[in-house]
């Protein structure tokens, strides 16, 4: 028993951690990529053919990537198949905040095959180099225009975020960085704060690639 307590015990913490490290900082590097598009295809598509132009592009990918997110996108679904939510018998916001940390956890694991499948194999981006002449702003944009799929990405977006701004405090304090009410309480206004900083950020970046300048810019004109 004993054993097992231990195993589970670093198994979460390491799911914990990857989801700050690598995922967390890829996460806010891919909005600021695809934000790029607010300038215009052609700095988005040299970006992009910069990015994919990288040696060893695939290695860094696969390990600092794909393996963390496999790891924490089943260990997050064993922890939510495990879950016994309470915030019927007691309505604390802390209790609802660990219910939709689940639910977005399911939205994030179907959405990311989804944009996986959108992106990286239904599609020519991962082949966009210099020399390719590989429009990836188009593609984009063909995907994004249709109302649907754009309806889809607020939802991804705003799931990402949260999950990761929860788990942001989560990691905080079960870390014993954030110790006591008082700090507690003051990193959650915070993780708010960078939460929703994060999700305009995303969602001005969707739009940036069916409207010009996205959503923000044009209004500070």
């Amino acid at each position: 028993m004993a054993i097992q307590l231990k195993r589970h015990f670093v198994l979460r913490k390491l799911h914990q951690l990857t989801g700050i490290v690598p995922l967390g900082l890829f996460m806010m590097e891919h909005f600021y990529s695809n934000w790029v598009a607010v300038h215009g295809a052609k700095e988005f598509n040299e970006g992009v053919e910069w990015l994919h132009s990288m040696p060893y592009l695939l290695v860094l990918e696969f390990g600092f990537i794909f393996l963390p997110l496999l790891y924490h996108s089943i260990y997050g679904l064993i922890i939510t198949y495990e879950a016994r939510p309470n915030n019927y018998a007691y309505g604390h916001t802390r209790n609802w905040l660990y219910v939709i940390q689940r639910i977005t956890g399911v939205i994030l694991f179907f959405f990311i095959i989804w944009h996986l499948y959108e992106f990286r194999i239904a599609s020519t981006i991962p082949t966009a180099m210099k020399g390719n002449n590989v429009d990836s702003f188009r593609q984009v944009h063909d995907r994004l225009v249709l109302g649907a799929e754009f309806a889809w990405y607020v939802v991804g977006i705003g799931s990402v975020v949260f999950h990761l701004a929860n788990g942001l405090w989560l990691f905080l304090v079960d870390w014993g960085i954030a110790i006591g009410p008082r700090a507690q309480k003051m990193l959650g206004y915070a993780c708010t704060i960078i939460g929703i900083g994060l999700f305009v950020f995303g969602i001005d970046a969707a739009s940036a690639f069916i409207r010009d300048g996205g959503l923000i810019a044009p209004l500070l004109r």
